[in-house]
């Protein structure tokens, strides 16, 4: 969530509305990311531990595509995502200073968790899929995590290189 109120706070001095979608998961383990429009199309700027959390260019119709777009790479060992929310942080936070504060931001947080989130998922048979394919690499690579198997991944932003995934 800091990386996506950082992001927000930044490109919102640059004319971009503080946009962020929050993701649901059934772990509890929610993500939140900045999120962007330009020339009609959604796009995210996102840093995870999972290579398939990073950012997205915008290259989608829409927020729920984009969104949708993190669906398969959500599942490891506990995660699956169950719902989302885009959320104006500008009109839901009103005069919180959520932008600058040197104290802590939890508001936001519970904001997030309170907010209300659309359905977005996949079929339980995909999923058991996924998540027995992520086992199995983790079993046979316990010191990277998963990036050439994911479809979609033209769409995502360049990874750091110094990291240890495939």
């Amino acid at each position: 969530m800091e990386a996506a109120l950082f992001a927000a706070t930044v490109l919102e001095h640059h004319g971009y509305p503080p946009l962020v979608i929050s993701f649901e998961s059934i772990d509890k383990l929610d993500h939140v990311i900045f999120v962007y429009r330009t020339g009609g199309r959604w796009g995210s700027i996102a840093r995870s531990r999972d290579p398939g959390l990073h950012g997205r260019r915008p290259v989608f119709a829409s927020a729920r595509a984009l969104a949708a777009s993190y669906i398969d790479t959500y599942v490891d060992f506990t995660g699956r995502v169950t719902g989302f929310a885009l959320v104006n942080l500008a009109d839901e936070m009103g005069g919180y200073n959520w932008r600058l504060s040197e104290r802590n931001v939890w508001k936001v947080e519970q904001m997030l968790i309170d907010y209300p989130h659309q359905k977005l998922g996949m079929s339980d048979r995909r999923y058991r899929a996924l998540l027995a394919r992520y086992k199995t690499f983790r079993a046979a690579h316990e010191d990277r995590k998963p990036v050439r198997y994911y479809d979609g991944r033209e769409k995502w932003t360049p990874l750091p290189k110094d990291t240890t995934w495939e």
